[in-house]
């Protein structure tokens, strides 16, 4: 075998050996994670608080909407509380996050509890809440959108791979991972990223009733602490969970103790995940269909 051909061999022994490590590392990561959702009596005693959890990357907005919905119809639920930690995710799943929760607070108080992180897309559903509540080592912030393209034409080059386009007009493949971008296609894909950061910055300003020139000084990506935030007004208050569940009780009118209500989870065995269709879709929309614009803080352990 010649030394071209070994050569050749190796740099895509390389590339499939990273693309396996990738899909297992990221199939490992949803199955850890992954749960199915049991739905939970609600006996007809009054005044409760419920709570709903959004934790991890947000991929889809289609089971936390789902729970919105069903604790703001609930008679027997007169406030939510939204636990969030999460590092955020794609711009549109936050987007109806955060729509649903703003018409969930018309009908009643809906209080966010913010956990270890709460930035970027987490912090942008995070403004919906009438009170944010975060802990004073809460990473939050990052106000921010990022969109990420790999470039393999270096390495593609090396084993002499090209490939042909035909496309219907100039921006049709922009982004193509054999390729860089264009001066041109920068352009492009930055007038889209600033048209998504405004967005975010005027939900910033109008949220947190805030000045949008004091929005910008801070919108540039970089984290602050719970307290750090608090001093700047991104959040109302520092606490725990509980402390948030004891404000959504009192806004709510509940004398004592509020009752908590939340959906019962539980983890999904390898043989679930094996033989149901569903999940086995939602895994492969995880892995493939990751979303380009993203409200997404970057290399947080």
């Amino acid at each position: 075998m010649s030394k071209e051909a070994k050569w050749f061999l190796g740099i895509i022994g390389i590339i499939l050996s990273l693309a396996v490590l990738l899909v297992a590392l990221t199939f490992y990561t949803l199955v850890s994670s992954m749960k199915i959702e049991v739905e939970e009596e609600i006996d007809t005693g009054k005044d409760k608080v419920a709570l709903i959890e959004l934790k991890g990357v947000i991929l889809n907005s289609e089971e936390i909407v789902r729970q919105i919905k069903k604790y703001t119809k609930s008679s027997s639920v007169k406030a939510i509380v939204f636990y969030v930690d999460s590092p955020g995710g794609g711009v549109s799943a936050s987007e109806e996050i955060f729509q649903e929760l703003k018409k969930a607070r018309e009908k009643k108080p809906v209080i966010v509890s913010m956990g270890s992180v709460a930035a970027s897309g987490g912090y942008y559903v995070s403004l919906a809440g009438n009170k944010i509540v975060a802990n004073p080592g809460t990473i939050t912030g990052s106000i921010g959108v990022i969109a990420q393209f790999p470039n393999f034409k270096k390495l593609l080059d090396k084993i002499g791979v090209d490939f042909e386009i035909v496309k219907s007009g100039k921006f049709k493949d922009s982004g193509n991972p054999y390729r860089g971008l264009t001066p041109e296609e920068r352009k492009y894909f930055q007038s889209v990223i600033n048209d998504v950061y405004e967005q975010f910055v005027n939900h910033v300003a109008n949220e947190r009733k805030m000045k949008r020139e004091d929005v910008l000084k801070i919108a540039d990506g970089r984290i602050f602490t719970g307290k750090q935030a608090f001093e700047l007004g991104l959040v109302d208050t520092l606490g725990t969970l509980e402390t948030a569940i004891k404000i959504a009780g009192e806004m709510a009118g509940i004398k004592g103790e509020p009752k908590i209500v939340k959906e019962r989870k539980k983890k999904l065995g390898l043989l679930d995940i094996l033989f149901e269709s569903k999940t086995l879709d939602e895994i492969k929309e995880a892995i493939l269909n990751q979303p380009i614009l993203q409200y997404r803080c970057e290399f947080l352990p």
